[in-house]
């Protein structure tokens, strides 16, 4: 049985006194969420705080990407081995932004996830389509490919040990959510073509929905079979209505 998981990400947002504020609200639905994980990945200039605020309590985090090396010359870069030394147990890796913004290849991603392995993190691996490729039909080419590049580095084990997010780039910041029907198709191909390769760890893998979740469309998305909960943006940072996703997620 796949445990729920509700992931927020904070993306280029926050304060002091906001991450502040938003993970003292959290703390308690954290808590209160027992067959429900609850995670908030954070800027990594606040990933300190956090560990700060958390501590003690059930809820987990972890940082909005990690660099393939530990350490060096690599100015500007956050090592997956700085990030585990604060306490995080997830490193999102291959977010459409990081793939777009920072022109990161499906190799490049697959190197963070293997890095994040190493350094004991676990990775959240995104993969999405565009609304070219979505009207083109072509969203389970895209998400296969993504998908293939990790699996060829790291095997399809190292999904026993990894969170997949899929996110459809069209639906992130737009309004537009891909309906349950949609979603659950996407989910359903990604889980079967993880399974060509492995059943077992095909049935285990958390695989989130991560395109404009929200309080309002997560109930339904919840419901269907091979969605495993969110990877929340905008509604992260509003602690009532995050914490009114986690309880569509119990």
């Amino acid at each position: 049985m796949r445990k729920p998981l509700v992931m927020g990400n904070w993306k280029l947002n926050g304060t002091k006194e906001s991450v502040t504020a938003l993970v003292n609200a959290l703390v308690e639905p954290a808590n209160n969420a027992a067959n429900v994980e609850v995670a908030v990945c954070a800027p990594a200039i606040f990933i300190g705080l956090v560990e700060q605020l958390a501590n003690g309590s059930a809820l987990q985090y972890g940082s909005e990407d990690c660099d393939v090396h530990n350490s060096g010359a690599f100015t500007g870069e956050n090592s997956p081995v700085m990030i585990k030394e604060f306490g995080c147990k997830y490193a999102i890796v291959g977010h459409s932004e990081r793939r777009a913004y920072h022109n990161e290849t499906n190799e490049v991603v697959a190197a963070k996830f293997q890095a994040a392995q190493n350094a004991d993190l676990v990775p959240v691996l995104c993969i999405g389509e565009s609304l070219e490729q979505f009207e083109a039909g072509q969203t389970a080419d895209v998400c296969k490919t993504q998908l293939k590049a990790v699996i060829d580095l790291c095997g399809i084990e190292s999904f026993e040990k990894a969170v997949i997010a899929y996110e459809p780039i069209w639906a992130i910041g737009t309004g537009k959510t891909a309906t349950p029907e949609i979603a659950q198709n996407v989910h359903s191909q990604i889980r079967a073509y993880l399974a060509s390769f492995n059943a077992d760890v095909a049935a285990k893998v958390q695989i989130l929905y991560g395109g404009s979740c929200n309080a309002k469309t997560a109930p339904e998305l919840f419901k269907q079979p091979d969605i495993d909960g969110g990877l929340v943006g905008g509604a992260s940072l509003k602690p009532a209505d995050f914490s009114a996703i986690i309880e569509a997620a119990k």
